[in-house]
């Protein structure tokens, strides 16, 4: 006997509340092995069978009816577990009811709509009715992908509605996994539901025969309510007849509705707009107020209102209050300017501009007597420093015209050869312009400088004026002639504290147009563009040098410690430090450009002439150029009292950073210039005028023996001092002056350093290396050498003592230019020497006995010779070599062998001596 299902367990349910006829979805254990099974569903005690659709024995979708209970179980019942349990509850919530004016949505699903009183479906089109699962059994999606099933069956489609359904494709793809049950089981499912399909409309009849009834009932009530109301004598059918009256009853409603609420509304909106007319009467009529009183001459009535409407509309977001007090401070704007107007009409009395001026005040207008004064003042400073401007720059056309010998001061100033900056340094340094204040000096001096120098002069004498000026304006002192009235000193008093905001700003007018106009003459590009017009104007033709830059700057510190002594407070002076710390940061920009191009010079310098370390003067005249120039800014680096560090903006250390690493680069470029071109090859079309004379490169034809071979060699030589000397020297000078991002600027260089480095030495070994290498081959087989038939060795042939000789001359040359690069250029040579032996052994296709013995005699002489220099590599190719060759079989071989390498070794002892440990070892000391 079969063992007994277990009963029908619900352990949830989604959503777990709703109202009326809303979907839900049971899960849980033993729900039934079919849709036959399932015999029993209530929620809430409401039987919700008819809308139950049986999914598999852990799922049911279906529709929660009207229940009494608000809460309650759901309980499902099967005829092979028998009556269930439920750990879960459902909440049945009332839906809202809505009024007859209230506005509602309702969603409607068409695919599942179900009658709320008889709990049954509607007469609905076939195709929506259709279920999700046709076969009746769990759908279990499979991972064949979905491209693998088109190609599979072309043309076809797994949806059951479709034209072209292939049944083994919804198969696979829905229950790949299904067991052999189940299959069967879906089958008999299918057949059930044929079954249902052929009992015809006479089931869907039945199932609609209570609409039916109630429709019936309905419509028999209708007629006998008309039929009481004496409507049967309307002409018409019944139907017609309640359509006809359905229709008079709505248009009624409508009518009633419309006219009611609409005579409402408009009674609303013409209450709200007399309220709204009546309770702010006073800011719709106060434009027009203003107008009369202006007209009138009651100014202080205007004031009075604009007060009051101020204090109430001020900060208002209504928008027609908005629209309407704007319209009030256009009128008291036109007020102010009138008002003005009549204060500084003359002739005028006293009495009048008292009582002008106490109106503006009310009206919170700035100006007053003294202040005029102040501002008359204020205004005639700044015109003198436009006119000092427009002045030089009239002048500077004007000498451009009759070509000024000071134009020419950058080039005689600072010198083109490298071996002068000694003697400039003092120059650079600025220290000669502290006692050069004379008319020579400033007719050599840049028209920009000398306009720097006078504005700041001119600043400096006038400002202390204006400064007294505004002190006694605020100690009340040029109030004297109305001092007999009784409160007027402290009121004006209390004006000029006001005004405290107002002359700061002039203060800073002054002060920005003083910067302003030192940056048209020094800093163009740092102006607006609709300020070039005003504070420029400069024929700029060629920037000031970094030492025309020194010199202002330390002019306009000057300047600034002179307006500090007044008092003045720093705020007032912070843009003059803006303005010193963009010319500190410009004077480093064009002190590092102008040292790039010295060191671009620097091939002039170039001797060739070789120190016992197999230098040149090069990288010490390089490093010795970087230094002077660092120098020169030491001043501009020092931060004076109340200025900022020239590298505080993280822009100014990128492009410093830049420029030092481009100064860096510049000198490597000069160093492959000069190693890989010829002299008559050497560019010179970023040199000057001078430098490109006959006699520009006298030291570099002095030494014309030196082949390019030797150029290599000495650049290389240059180049590993400068990676462990010169460029750490460098980066500490960097360091010592407060430069940001040196280790950045040391990491670039040296790897554009060893790059050049490794370009030369290649090249070098190419020189070299290639001829050693090409002359094995022909060396091998000269004289019809054949390796099968070839007589006992007696010894290493002379194609190998070549080789070897050739080696040692590169050794020669080597040595003599630089001990160090000894083991580098000779380990390369050998690995080249052995990479090309090892591949003409391999090569061979057989030996004889005495061309085996011969061959490793020569190889193993090779090997032995060089074996200070072996690496890796060249070891590798000598084994290679070796392996291709047959085995020594007798102790006769090995011992002649032995013998021949010995007298090879004796023979050459002297030429060997190079290749020797403790030669090695003497170069390396």
């Amino acid at each position: 006997m079969s063992r007994a299902r277990q009963p029908p367990l619900v352990t949830g349910i989604s959503p777990n509340e709703g109202i009326s006829w809303t979907k839900v979805t049971i899960r849980g254990e033993n729900l039934g092995t079919g849709p036959t099974d399932l015999i029993g569903l209530t929620i809430c005690g409401h039987n919700c069978l008819l809308t139950a659709e049986w999914m598999s024995a852990s799922k049911i979708v279906c529709r929660v009816g009207q229940a009494k209970n608000d809460k309650g179980d759901i309980i499902v019942t099967t005829k092979s577990g028998g009556k269930g349990t439920s750990t879960v509850s459902f909440k049945l919530l009332k839906p809202e009811k809505i009024g007859i004016l209230d506005q509602s949505a309702v969603w409607v699903d068409e695919m599942n709509y179900y009658d709320m009183r008889t709990d049954r479906n509607k007469g609905i089109p076939p195709l929506s009715l259709r279920p999700a699962n046709p076969l009746g059994i769990e759908i279990d999606k499979g991972r064949f992908p979905q491209k693998d099933l088109e190609a599979l069956f072309p043309g076809m489609s797994a949806d059951f509605t479709s034209e072209n359904f292939s049944a083994a494709w919804y198969l696979i793809e829905n229950h790949s996994t299904t067991s052999f049950d189940q299959l069967k089981m879906a089958v008999v499912n299918l057949k059930k539901q044929a079954n249902k399909k052929n009992e015809g409309s006479l089931a869907y009849v039945k199932g609609g025969l209570s609409t039916f009834f109630e429709a019936q009932d309905a419509l028999s009530a209708i007629h006998q309510k008309l039929e009481a109301d004496g409507t049967e004598k309307v002409e018409g059918s019944m139907t017609h007849k309640l359509e006809n009256v359905l229709n008079r009853a709505s248009n009624t409603a409508d009518t009633l509705f419309q006219e009611v609420l609409g005579r409402k509304d408009k009674a609303d909106s013409t209450r709200n707009a007399l309220n709204v007319l009546q309770r702010f009467k006073f800011l719709f009529n106060l434009p027009l107020n203003i107008e009369r009183n202006i007209q009138k001459g009651d100014y202080d009535v205007v004031i009075n209102d604009y007060e009051k409407a101020k204090s109430l509309f001020g900060k208002t977001e209504v928008q027609v209050f908005k629209k309407y007090y704007a319209e009030v401070e256009t009128r008291i704007e036109a007020l102010r300017e009138l008002l003005l107007d009549k204060l500084l009409e003359t002739p005028s009395t006293l009495h009048d501009q008292k009582r002008y001026i106490r109106y503006l005040s009310d009206l919170h207008a700035p100006g007053d007597p003294a202040w005029q004064c102040i501002g008359a003042q204020h205004q005639w400073i700044l015109q003198l420093m436009h006119n000092c401007k427009e002045s030089y720059v009239k002048e500077q056309k004007g000498n451009s015209l009759l070509h000024s010998p000071m134009l020419d001061l950058d080039s005689d100033v600072r010198p083109s050869p490298i071996g002068h900056l000694s003697q400039t340094a003092s120059l650079k340094r600025g220290s000669s312009f502290q006692s050069g204040r004379d008319d020579a000096w400033r007719y050599k001096a840049p028209q920009q400088v000398v306009f720097v120098e006078k504005l700041t002069k001119l600043v400096v004498s006038q400002l202390p004026n204006f400064w007294k000026l505004w002190i006694s304006y605020v100690n009340g002192s040029l109030f004297s002639e109305t001092a007999e009235k009784s409160g007027q000193m402290e009121r004006s008093k209390k004006n000029a504290r006001q005004r405290q905001n107002d002359f700061k700003k002039m203060i800073q007018e002054v002060m920005h147009s003083l910067v302003k106009l030192i940056r048209g003459a020094l800093l163009p590009f740092s102006l607006r563009e609709g300020e070039s017009r005003q504070y420029g104007g400069w024929e700029m033709k060629s920037e000031l040098s970094g030492q025309w830059l020194t010199h202002v700057i330390q002019t306009v510190r000057l300047s600034s410690e002179s307006l500090t002594a007044l008092e003045i407070p720093n705020d007032m002076l912070q843009i003059i430090q803006d303005l010193i710390l963009d010319l500190r940061v410009r004077c480093i920009i064009v002190t590092l450009q102008h040292t790039a191009e010295d060191i671009k010079r620097l091939a002039e310098k170039e001797d060739w002439v070789v120190d016992n370390e197999g230098l040149t003067s090069l990288p010490s005249q390089f490093e010795q150029c970087i230094i002077h120039s660092l120098q020169s800014l030491k001043t501009v680096l020092d931060c004076k009292p109340g200025e900022a560090s020239v590298f505080q903006q993280q822009k100014t250390q990128e492009d410093v950073c830049q420029l030092s690493i481009g100064i860096m680069q510049v000198f490597i470029d000069c160093l492959e210039q000069l190693s890989t071109k010829p002299d008559g090859d050497i560019d010179t079309a970023h040199l000057s005028v001078d430098v490109s004379s006959p006699d520009l490169f006298g030291s570099i034809h002095e030494d014309s023996s030196l082949s390019s071979e030797q150029r290599l060699l000495i650049a290389l030589s240059n180049c590993r001092y400068l990676e462990r000397h010169t460029f750490l020297n460098i980066a500490e000078h960097f360091e010592k002056h407060g430069f940001q991002g040196v280790e950045k600027i040391t990491q670039v260089s040296m790897e554009s350093l060893k790059e050049l480095d490794q370009r030369l030495f290649e090249m070098y070994i190419e020189f070299k290396a290639d001829p050693i290498v090409g002359s094995l081959e022909p060396g091998i087989y000269a004289g019809y050498f054949d390796w099968k038939d070839c007589l006992v060795p007696a010894g290493v042939r002379n194609y190998l003592k070549e080789a070897l000789v050739n080696i040692i001359a590169v050794h020669a040359e080597v040595f003599t230019i630089s001990k160090d690069l000894v083991p580098r250029v000779m380990s390369r040579v050998v690995e080249a020497v052995s990479e090309e032996l090892s591949r003409l052994m391999q090569c061979v296709s057989s030996f004889s006995k005495n061309g085996a013995l011969q061959a490793r005699l020569e190889i193993c002489a090779l090997r032995d010779t060089v074996a200070i220099y072996l690496t890796p590599e060249s070891n590798s190719s000598f084994k290679q070599a070796l392996e291709a060759l047959p085995q020594l079989s007798s102790g006769t071989d090995k011992k002649l062998l032995e013998e021949l390498l010995n007298k090879f070794k004796s023979s050459m002892h002297l030429q060997l001596t190079c290749f020797q440990a403790s030669s090695s070892a003497m170069m390396k000391t």
